[in-house]
């Protein structure tokens, strides 16, 4: 799952997301990947004690991989920047 947390979740699919979460526990493997920090979680899935519950079964078996640095998606490109029109005009 990608960008956990980047759009908050209603109700309904927050207990949906934990139901997932939570069937797949010690069964199978999950990646999960979020521009949020764990404490923030419980903001976007709108109760701490789900969010709490939600991380401490990803994390029992895993491997949490914390990356820094630029974003991989925007690399090359200078934000602010205005693009100019190189056409011709003249053409």
């Amino acid at each position: 799952m990608d960008e956990v947390g980047y759009i908050p979740f209603e109700a309904e699919a927050a207990n949906l997301f934990f139901q997932l979460i939570s069937n797949r526990y010690e069964r199978a493997s999950v990646i999960v990947t979020s521009n949020k920090p764990f404490g923030r979680w419980g903001e976007g899935f709108g109760d701490e004690t789900v969010a709490a519950a939600m991380i401490d079964r990803l994390v029992h078996h895993a491997e949490v991989l914390s990356l820094k640095g630029d974003v991989y998606r925007m690399r090359g490109r200078e934000l602010g920047r205005v693009p100019t029109d190189t056409s011709d005009k003249n053409d």
